[in-house]
C-alpha cells in the first residue's frame, strides 16, 4: 500500500456555503491529519454567523430574503460576517503533534508577498496592512484543535463589497432583545485597494505555491463539486445538516419578541419567548370580542418554530377550533407571518 502524500490541496467549484462549510467539517473529522491539507473556497452572497449567535438579532433577515442572500451557521464561535465572491476562504488541516500556528501564518504572508502585498500578523487571529492612519484588516482566522489534529481557517478580502456588510449584519427593526452578544466589527480593507491586479485566481495560485514550498512537496489540486458530494455519504449528511432550518435558525440563544398591531377586529399585543428557534412561552393581549380564540392562539404558539411556517401552524390550530372566524384569522395569520421574517 502506497504511503499517503505529505500534502493535499482541495479546491471547491461551488459557491454554496452549506457545501463549503460541510466540506470543512468533513475535512476536520475524516481526513488523515498526517497529510498537510489546504482547502480553498468561496461563498456567494452569504451571511455566516457563529455557533452561538442569534440570527434574528444579528441579521436583517427580510433584506437577506429580498436579495437572495444565504444564511449559514458555522460550528466555531465568533461574530457574523458577510461573504461574497470577493472573499477567498482558506482552511488548513495538520497533525496536532508538532503543529505551530506560525507555520500557516508564514504561508499566508508568503502568498500575499507573491501578489506584491506586504502584510503583518496582528494579535492571534488577523493579518493587517499598515497604513498611515492605522492598520487595516485584510484577513481574519480562527483555530480549533483536538488530541490529534489542528484546524486553522479564515478569509481574505480581495474585492469584497464592504458596503453590503451593514445591510445584512445590522438588525432591521429592533424588535428583539437578545440575550447574546452583538458582533464586533473591525476596520477592514480590500487587498485590491492596494494591489489592483489581485484576484481570487491569483491568490489561489500564490497560496498553492506558498503551501507546497513551505512543506517541500508538490500536489495537484482536487476539484470538489456536487458530484463529489454524492460520492461521499458522510459529507452529504453533513451538508444536509448545515442546510437545515434547525441548524441555521433553531440553534439560536434565548430571546424575546414583541409584536403589536391594530387589526380590523381588535388590538393585538403578542409577546413570545424563544430559545433554539422555538417559542417557549407566549402571551397574547387583545380587546377583540373573541376571548376563547385569543386564549387558543396563546396556547397554540407555544412550542412552534419562530418562523413563518410556525406562525401558520399556530393559526391553523386556532382555525380548526374557530371555523366561523375565517376572515379574522386570515388577517391575523398574514400579520403574524409578516413579523417573524423567515
Amino acid at each position: 500500500m502506497s504511503q499517503a502524500p505529505r500534502v493535499r490541496i482541495l479546491l471547491s467549484e461551488t459557491y454554496n456555503p452549506w457545501f463549503n462549510l460541510a466540506t470543512e467539517d468533513w475535512i476536520f473529522r475524516e481526513l488523515d491529519p498526517a497529510t498537510q491539507t489546504l482547502f480553498l473556497w468561496r461563498n456567494d452572497n452569504t451571511v455566516v454567523i457563529g455557533r452561538n449567535q442569534n440570527p434574528w438579532s444579528e441579521c436583517n433577515l427580510t433584506r437577506m430574503e429580498e436579495d437572495k442572500v444565504f444564511l449559514a451557521r458555522r460550528t466555531s464561535g465568533g461574530g457574523a460576517v458577510f461573504h461574497d465572491l470577493g472573499n477567498t476562504c482558506f482552511t488548513f488541516l495538520s497533525a496536532k503533534e508538532g503543529y505551530n500556528k506560525t507555520a500557516n501564518v508564514s504561508i499566508l504572508l508568503d502568498a500575499l508577498s507573491r501578489l506584491g502585498v506586504t502584510a503583518q500578523a496582528s494579535g492571534r487571529n488577523d493579518l493587517v496592512i499598515p497604513l498611515e492612519d492605522g492598520p487595516r484588516k485584510i484577513s481574519g482566522s480562527a483555530y480549533r484543535e483536538t488530541k490529534d489534529r489542528a484546524f486553522h481557517h479564515g478569509t481574505f478580502l480581495i474585492h469584497a463589497n464592504l458596503s453590503r456588510l451593514a445591510n445584512y449584519l445590522t438588525p432591521h427593526p429592533k424588535k428583539l432583545e437578545s440575550k447574546g452578544s452583538a458582533s464586533v466589527r473591525s476596520r477592514v480593507m480590500n487587498i485590491r485597494d492596494l494591489q489592483p491586479e489581485a484576484s481570487h485566481d491569483a491568490l489561489v495560485k500564490a497560496m498553492m505555491g506558498a503551501f507546497c514550498d513551505f512543506h517541500g512537496a508538490t500536489a495537484e489540486p482536487e476539484l470538489l463539486d456536487p458530484t463529489f458530494l454524492e460520492s461521499q455519504p458522510s459529507l452529504k449528511r453533513t451538508f444536509e445538516h448545515y442546510a437545515s432550518w434547525d441548524w441555521r435558525f433553531g440553534n439560536a440563544p434565548r430571546f424575546n419578541h414583541q409584536m403589536v398591531e391594530y387589526l380590523s377586529w381588535g388590538f393585538f399585543e403578542v409577546h413570545v419567548d424563544a430559545e433554539n428557534g422555538h417559542v417557549t412561552r407566549a402571551q397574547v393581549f387583545s380587546d377583540a370580542l373573541y376571548p376563547d380564540l385569543v386564549q387558543d392562539l396563546q396556547t397554540a404558539l407555544a412550542g412552534k418554530p419562530h418562523s413563518r411556517n410556525g406562525m401558520q401552524q399556530a393559526v391553523a390550530e386556532v382555525r380548526a377550533r374557530h371555523p366561523s372566524q375565517e376572515r379574522e384569522l386570515g388577517e391575523l395569520e398574514s400579520w403574524l407571518m409578516g413579523q417573524v421574517e423567515v
